[in-house]
């Protein structure tokens, strides 16, 4: 591991990306027919429609704001042009993103109307594509890595082998430098009080505590005894698991034996304690948990599936592994690395983790993932709460 580098993009800021996108990013849900037909008018560029953002207010907004700068501002992002309804709001996110070092640039409809929007935006989106055609990649260390995971479509067969690979996974990245997360609050219902101890001080074993019992209330608020058909899902029945404990503890698995975290991070909020495992407080739905640790910077993220998932990311790639040999033989379309092996006691737990790390840094250089491969580009902003 200590022979290990991959070629990327070193961004302004520093960071360093191993995807080169110019983004079209709608503020608002008015503005994404805009944003789309830049990205229709100028090849090589990529619009992030979306579902939200009027009327919402409070913490709700803050991670709006939140997501969309980090997304503009993730380093797999070489520039990016940020269009919306009106200009107070289109020149805050474009001020965020700016921060970064990298060309970014808004404009606002109103007063203007579509038309002329998309022309002036799609003279800057050509401008920006064509200057980031010109990147060049280069030899980075491990240490400049930011990976993030989460599980999904479980079953019997992660806890037992494709969560433990990315946990064997990270506990040979962490000791190397490199910048790992993990989240899914829901899913470690049962778990916690384990989760807690591996926490890196008992400072953020409280603050992981906190998060977590603020989850239990929102729960216990609305009056909802279980989780019935959400934790666990009818595929993860289908698939062994019949409580949301048993999905935990196979979901714990991926921060590995030794690594600890080393703090808790909000939705979409980038690390600021320098290389480690973090945790982040996220929604267990698979494109809005990758959708906020994209936006909190990190550049590739790994992916066991049970059952089979076909999520990908239009600016983070997304490794999708399985350790069910039926997933792998029905859905190979969708998995990038195959580990059934485990189960069948033809590859150890550690080889598997090596093979993982393989394919990941061959997709840091440039191999395209299974989802880049079939254009899913899953892209959901979570929301706490109803609009004004």
């Amino acid at each position: 591991m200590a022979q290990h580098s991959f070629f990327g993009y070193r961004r302004e800021n520093g960071r360093v990306g191993i995807r080169n996108h110019v983004v079209i990013l709608p503020l608002d849900d008015l503005s994404n027919a805009s944003a789309e037909a830049v990205a229709n008018n100028i090849k090589g560029t990529l619009a992030l429609p979306h579902a939200y953002g009027r009327l919402q207010f409070g913490e709700d907004l803050e991670l709006h704001f939140r997501t969309l700068i980090g997304t503009g501002s993730n380093p797999n992002v070489a520039a990016c042009v940020v269009i919306g309804i009106e200009p107070s709001w289109t020149g805050r996110v474009v001020e965020g993103i700016a921060k970064t070092g990298k060309p970014v640039v808004g404009f606002s409809i109103e007063g203007h109307g579509d038309i002329n929007t998309i022309a002036a935006a799609s003279r800057k989106a050509q401008e920006f594509v064509q200057w980031a055609s010109e990147k060049q990649r280069e030899s980075c260390s491990i240490k400049e890595l930011f990976v993030s995971t989460k599980c999904g479509e479980s079953d019997t067969t992660s806890g037992l082998a494709s969560c433990p690979t990315v946990g064997n996974l990270i506990d040979k990245l962490d000791p190397l430098g490199a910048t790992t997360c993990f989240g899914e609050t829901s899913e470690l219902t049962g778990a916690e009080i384990v989760c807690a101890s591996r926490a890196a001080t008992p400072e953020v074993k409280e603050r992981f505590m906190q998060v977590f019992n603020a989850y239990q209330e929102v729960i216990d608020r609305h009056k909802t005894s279980d989780l019935s058909e959400s934790q666990p899902t009818k595929g993860n029945v289908a698939g062994g698991l019949t409580t949301i404990e048993e999905k935990a503890f196979g979901n714990l698995q991926k921060i590995g034996r030794k690594t600890k975290f080393i703090d808790v991070l909000k939705p979409a909020e980038s690390p600021a304690k320098g290389p480690g495992l973090y945790y982040m407080d996220t929604s267990s739905a698979a494109a809005e948990c990758v959708t906020l640790q994209a936006a909190a910077g990190f550049v590739v993220h790994l992916f066991p599936t049970g059952q089979g998932n076909v999520i990908g990311n239009p600016i983070e790639p997304v490794v999708k592994l399985t350790a069910n040999p039926k997933t792998a033989r029905t859905m190979s379309e969708h998995i990038d690395l195959d580990v059934s092996g485990i189960l069948r006691r033809e590859m150890s737990l550690d080889e598997a983790g090596d093979r993982l790390i393989d394919i990941m840094i061959r997709t840091c250089n440039g191999r395209l993932t299974c989802a880049e491969a079939l254009g899913h580009r899953e892209f959901v902003m979570t929301k706490l709460y109803q609009s004004a």
